[in-house]
């Protein structure tokens, strides 16, 4: 259980939730908790990665010399536990520290106002993954969708959302909406409606609802383009492998939307990638999706185009037999193939030169 430090926890309002960060700052009456570390559990499906990187050695030594300064945030579970909103490397630089609680502000928030304010919280760090975006401005987008539509089933059942009017709140999720995501009003207005759940039912990650045109994604309050946040969001379309080259920058955003659309052919890229020890340009991943829209995508003609020598490409040899493929060891990884070739190669180069060495002396 938590050793409560002060008063009881005050219900944040949706003007709360959709305020700025300082706003909400500034209101906060909420005290503080020190909750045990074992009783507290990551935020589901969580997308931004926590490492063990010099980031995080910095936030170690600044939380031994001063403590955690901010508060963490987190919500009561059902179960009796907490699950965590934000915090969640100081949490992690809390456990590296043998530390047994953490300091955090329990909040009474729906899935989807969680949602909200983990993805608003995590999009202010100076570094952020393109996948971490991806999935973010995803789930972001999914949980404002789903809390005005609950609003919608609470007005209509004539219920408070929240322990207050539904009218205004409502009113007000559905100008941000519009406002700060780019949602047509005839869609927002729709949102709760049979209609709406049968569009939206089942759709794939990705994959916009019916009705709703590209130019309705507009940035979530992160400084992107409408189209970039249409990009992002595509990108939960591509399978892990692709999807780790993208982060890594050895796949470039728009290349990777449109090999997100070649389907389980995208094995067939990967594999390819780690063959030719290259990645395919727009032009080569636009050719691609076409192929595959006409059904005509092969692993053979993703071959053929990944092997088209690029302008800022070199000269390469490629060992694409049988004959070759046979003789590395069967757990040697594709990436680790240039150097086993290369050793065996100066490991030859010796042999010959001893042979030249012993001729030489007859």
């Amino acid at each position: 259980m938590p050793k409560e430090a002060g008063n009881e926890i005050k219900l944040p309002s949706l003007d709360e939730l959709f305020s700025s960060q300082e706003e909400r700052d500034d209101a906060r009456l909420k005290r503080i908790h020190e909750i045990p570390l074992s009783e507290i559990d990551p935020f589901p499906d969580h997308p931004f990665k926590v490492r063990d990187d010099e980031d995080m050695l910095n936030l170690i030594e600044s939380i031994r010399a001063q403590g955690v300064l901010t508060p963490c945030m987190v919500r009561k579970k059902k179960d009796g536990r907490y699950e965590l909103i934000s915090g969640h490397r100081r949490k992690r630089a809390c456990e590296l520290l043998g530390m047994d609680t953490l300091r955090c502000e329990i909040a009474e928030l729906s899935k989807e106002q969680a949602t909200i304010l983990m993805t608003e919280s995590n999009f202010q760090r100076s570094t952020i993954l393109p996948s971490e975006k991806a999935f973010a401005y995803k789930m972001r987008l999914d949980a404002m969708k789903l809390l005005v539509s609950r609003m919608v089933e609470n007005q209509k059942k004539g219920r408070n959302f929240g322990g207050v009017p539904v009218g205004p709140q409502l009113e007000k999720a559905r100008e941000h909406l519009i406002n700060s995501y780019g949602l047509s009003d005839e869609y927002v207005g729709n949102l709760g409606t049979a209609n709406s759940r049968k569009h939206d039912h089942g759709a794939p990650l990705g994959h916009l609802p019916e009705g709703m045109k590209s130019r309705d994604i507009v940035a979530m309050n992160a400084g992107e383009s409408k189209s970039q946040i249409q990009r992002y969001i595509r990108l939960t379309e591509l399978i892990p492998g692709l999807l780790d080259l993208v982060d890594e920058g050895k796949i470039g955003i728009r290349p990777a939307v449109e090999l997100s659309y070649l389907g389980p052919r995208q094995r067939d890229v990967l594999e390819a990638i780690e063959m030719e020890q290259c990645t395919p340009t727009h032009e080569q991943a636009k050719r691609m999706r076409k192929l595959y829209d006409e059904q005509k995508l092969t692993p053979e003609a993703i071959e053929a185009i990944m092997m088209e020598q690029k302008g800022n490409q070199k000269e390469r040899i490629v060992l694409r037999s049988e004959r070759f493929s046979g003789l590395f060891p069967p757990d040697l990884p594709v990436s680790k193939r240039e150097d086993y070739v290369a050793a065996a190669m100066e490991y030859y180069a010796r042999h010959r030169q001893k042979q030249r060495e012993r001729d030489d002396a007859r």
